[in-house]
């Protein structure tokens, strides 16, 4: 492959120190040390951090509205929506915010798919209303159109069925999902770099949903655990087989509150013409003072400035 993309999603964090900072990730630490590092603006202005949101922002196809994520969703799980009904994305919760499991309360609700996790589809003509189900909230989210844009079949996704492979499909990439991806802190990175390499494509991104979750359970610890894992099991194997690698967070996630963070996050960008520059490791204190580029800095052989 000549170009590779790692999506590290919900991984920049706004409490200090980072899980970037803290983790053990020798091969992050390399392609920092001998590449170019910045910080990157991955939520356009005005707009939800979310990966409905930034992802289309890095491959290219920045969002103007918010997206609507029940299309994104059923787009990811290929649910075929009637004429007349708009699919409206759900989440299931317990009273203090932490996510519950969606097939507990999709038996109660007219029109509902459980997606997995706390993750619900509403098939309906109208806005459902938030409701309280055995004591577990479903809160429902506003619609909004689908991303738009095109990157093309030159780009391969690969990534678990959720909100990257429901981007994908409607930016008209092709997705991969391998075997073994779940999106959660279990999903099989080497499955994932393994279907990476034999895609061979001219550009592949890699989502990897892991941080993510880990931080809206509130578990610091878990976090550092997903990126330990990510850099064996899938940076290490990509560094070797692409001419040029970037790593970026898609948005940011407090793992104290469980809520999205919306500021630049670091990146770096390593291999075939790319000059060494910037900080030698790639975390948020590290890029702090660090000018913010635009997301189509991870795939320019020289940094281009917002």
């Amino acid at each position: 492959m000549v170009d590779a993309l790692v999506i590290l999603d919900g991984a920049a964090q706004p409490v200090r120190p980072t899980a970037l900072e803290r983790a053990r990730t020798p091969v992050l630490d390399a392609l920092a040390a001998g590449g170019a590092v910045a910080r990157v603006a991955t939520t356009p202005p005005g707009l939800p951090p979310g990966s409905e949101t930034c992802i289309p922002t890095l491959l290219g196809c920045a969002p103007v509205v918010p997206v609507g994520r029940g299309r994104v969703e059923a787009a990811a799980h290929g649910i075929e929506v009637p004429d007349g009904v708009i699919p409206w994305r759900g989440d299931v919760l317990h009273a203090d915010g932490r996510r519950a499991c969606a097939r507990a309360v999709a038996a109660s609700l007219p029109g509902a798919v459980a997606l997995g996790g706390h993750r619900l589809l509403l098939l309906a003509a109208r806005r459902p209303e938030d409701s309280v189900i055995g004591g577990l909230h479903v809160r429902v989210w506003d619609d909004g159109p689908p991303p738009s844009g095109r990157v093309g079949p030159e780009t391969t996704l690969v990534c678990a069925r959720g909100a990257a492979a429901g981007c994908g499909r409607l930016l008209g990439a092709r997705v991969v999902v391998p075997a073994g991806a779940t999106g959660d802190v279990d999903t099989d990175l080497r499955a994932k770099a393994a279907a990476a390499i034999a895609a061979d494509p001219a550009r592949v991104v890699v989502h990897v949903g892991a941080p993510d979750e880990a931080a809206h359970r509130r578990d610091p610890d878990a976090v550092i655990d997903a990126l330990e894992r990510i850099d064996a099991e899938l940076l290490a194997p990509l560094r070797e087989a692409a001419e040029r690698l970037a790593v970026c967070p898609d948005h940011g996630t407090d793992p104290l509150t469980g809520r999205h963070d919306g500021a630049p996050g670091p990146a770096v960008r390593w291999g075939a013409g790319v000059a060494r520059e910037g900080p030698e490791r790639m975390h948020e204190r590290a890029v702090a003072a660090v000018p913010v580029v635009d997301p189509g800095w991870l795939f320019a052989r020289e940094a281009v400035a917002a």
